[in-house]
């Protein structure tokens, strides 16, 4: 039976485009198989969420699926109709690398997708490039677009990466015929096999150049600084890593350029400590305010929150700000804000200060008297946690 493409993405009929492209970024991220290696369901869920989406970002295709259902795409399209029997991974990749456009999929961007342009032959591949991208705790809630300096291999713009001084100068190999490739036959214990190899003459450029650029020397490339932006999703973690397809050191003898390997790190908050999802607040406050109650309004990552203290709050309480944490990688979920309460103990006190707590020092509510069971501050954090 044929699964619903709304059930697929999550999304009610009346989602609109954004929605749409939001849902199944998510689900392609959650069940790439780069993240999932050989795990057929995940594979099974990635090629649904792939094909539900072009049908329901498509108008015309989503107006017939909406008034025929599966029925009215069975002769559209790719003629295996919709149903993904018979597709390879391949396939998918090629066929919905284009769905958004020049920046390519969501997991051509953050997986280093496989897309057909990855598979191209001649030339030899760029190498990869790391750089380390440190966020605001801000900016890994809300998500955020990076403008980066690099400097990288790019395409000598002299040549056009030929590395030949000129046209004149660039004639096809004899050796291989312009593969770049040769046929080698080994002499083995099995017999004679055959085996092809880089050609030795023009180490695979499948050219001769007799006159070399002046500007790159005849590589192809030169060393430029280049500015990239990464749109880094919400919900990363310390020690993630992204791939950005095609954004590393440009290939050689028009091989496809190499990757951009961002590695997240994380700057210190001023207020905040992460674990997880969950972001903790130490609130310190007077033994007035916990003894009489109050209400204190506290910082949060988009702003501010209020949180009421009762009459008798001890030291060590934790309140919850519910989904005031950070979002999950993984789903919408997000994570709560827990606010540690810390009593604040008066330093350098007045004589009239001195004289008012030995008043209050002989009072019997004064005396230390908790409640039977209870717990202290690391069994009420396991409690949050679990």
């Amino acid at each position: 039976m044929k699964k619903d493409f709304y059930e697929v993405l999550g999304v009610d009929k009346s989602a609109d485009e954004g929605t749409i492209k939001k849902a199944y970024r998510k689900q392609a991220m959650q069940y790439h198989p780069d993240r999932n290696p050989g795990d057929k369901a995940a594979e099974e869920k990635f090629k649904e969420a792939a094909l539900a989406y072009e049908v329901l970002s498509d108008p015309d295709k989503k107006a017939k699926y909406d008034r025929y259902g599966h029925a009215g795409l069975e002769n559209m399209g790719n003629g295996r109709g919709f149903s993904g029997e018979g597709m390879s991974m391949d396939d998918i990749f090629e066929h919905f690398g284009h769905m958004f456009g020049d920046s390519g999929s969501p997991f051509d961007s953050f997986f280093g997708g496989r897309s057909s342009s990855s598979r191209s032959s001649g030339g030899q591949k760029g190498t990869n490039l790391r750089i380390k991208v440190a966020l605001t705790m801000e900016e890994i809630e809300s998500g955020v677009r990076k403008k980066i300096k690099v400097k990288k291999q790019v395409s000598c713009k002299s040549c056009g990466g030929s590395g030949a001084k000129d046209k004149g100068s660039v004639s096809t190999c004899g050796t291989c015929n312009g593969s770049g490739y040769v046929r080698q036959i080994k002499n083995t214990f099995l017999g004679q096999m055959q085996t092809t190899v880089v050609c030795p003459k023009c180490n695979g450029s499948g050219k001769n150049i007799t006159a070399h650029c002046t500007s790159c020397r005849g590589d192809g490339r030169t060393m430029e600084e280049d500015t990239i932006e990464i749109d880094i999703p919400a919900g990363v973690q310390e020690g993630i890593q992204l791939s950005v397809r095609g954004k590393g050191n440009a290939g050689q003898n028009g091989g496809p350029a190499g990757d951009l390997l961002v590695n997240i790190e994380e700057k210190t908050h001023d207020h905040f400590t992460r674990d997880g999802n969950n972001v903790i607040y130490d609130l310190f406050i007077n033994f007035a305010d916990v003894s009489l109650g109050t209400n204190v309004e506290v910082p949060t990552l988009s702003g501010k929150g209020k949180v009421k203290v009762p009459a008798g709050t001890q030291s060590g309480k934790i309140f919850r700000l519910k989904g005031k944490g950070l979002p999950s990688l993984q789903s919408y979920e997000k994570g709560d804000q827990l606010i540690h309460v810390n009593v604040w103990t008066p330093k350098n006190l007045n004589a009239d200060e001195v004289a008012l707590l030995e008043k209050l020092r002989q009072m019997p509510n004064f005396a230390p008297n908790p409640e039977k069971g209870e717990r202290g501050f690391f069994e009420k954090m396991k409690e949050f946690f679990s």
